[in-house]
């Protein structure tokens, strides 16, 4: 064999083996992309049937009942086409299509929930911010068109400001309901002040009168419960009893 074609069989040896490493490169990566693709569309749909089913019913509209499952069935389709074998995902995307395909009439059964702690507060705000990104998120990928995009985003502003309206409002409720004026007005006042503080406080005009007459109200039982009562014990009614009978005249001059 000459050195010429011993020289050529390297070379082409050489070749294969590259190709067959590209074509092993570009293998693992397909696979690679497919494993990302499959977990980042589970993990969206996964997200959006919690807030589906876990937002305060107080804030969920048959309206974005149904964008939720619309974006659940957009997202399930696309993942059945990374995985076309999954035949628990065929029924759950036929369960989908029926419940989009009922329109505004689509069942709302989220419980309404009290929101009176911090840590109850907390938790509906990370939903909402979670909403918020799966909003921004179906914008981009062209899932929803950028003028309802932006509706929606305005519409998550609104349920963050009900959010706290509803909890300073509870708080207050409570501390009345406890006979702590006090703690009713800081609360109402906090309420008050987040409303002022909105981009664009006419549109909570009615909310903040609401507001601003629950703060009055805990003000006035503030003031009336720092009156003195006549038989509760304090220095000036332990003075007054200390006077001779014969200083009974001064006493009726100084209530007349």
């Amino acid at each position: 064999m000459s050195p010429l074609v011993i020289t050529l069989l390297i070379v082409v040896g050489i070749v294969i083996l590259i190709v067959i490493g590209y074509v092993n490169h570009m293998v693992e990566n397909s696979k690679l992309e497919k494993a990302r693709l499959k977990a980042d569309l589970s993990d969206r749909i996964r997200r959006c049937a919690d807030l589906s089913e876990t937002l305060p019913g107080q804030m969920v509209s048959p309206d974005l009942k149904l964008l939720l499952t619309r974006l659940q069935l957009q997202l399930s389709e696309r993942l059945l086409q990374v995985d076309k074998g999954d035949n628990a995902l065929k029924a759950r995307i036929e369960q989908l299509r029926a419940l989009v395909g009922q329109g505004e009439s689509i069942p709302v059964n989220n419980p309404p929930q009290k929101i009176l702690t911090e840590a109850k507060a907390k938790e509906i705000r990370f939903q909402l911010e979670s909403l918020h990104g799966q909003i921004t998120r179906a914008a981009q990928d062209g899932q929803l068109p950028a003028n309802e995009a932006k509706s929606r985003v305005r519409d998550i502003r609104d349920m963050l400001v009900q959010l706290h309206v509803e909890f300073f409002t509870n708080l207050g409720l409570q501390a009345l309901q406890e006979n702590q004026p006090r703690q009713a007005r800081l609360a109402f006042e906090r309420g008050v002040q987040y409303l002022q503080k909105q981009p664009d406080p006419a549109r909570y005009q009615d909310r903040l009168q609401q507001m601003k007459a629950q703060l009055a109200r805990a003000n006035a039982l503030v003031l009336e419960n720092a009156q003195p009562s006549a038989d509760e014990p304090s220095e000036l009614t332990e003075g007054l009893k200390s006077l001779d009978d014969e200083d009974i005249w001064k006493k009726k001059n100084i209530y007349d």
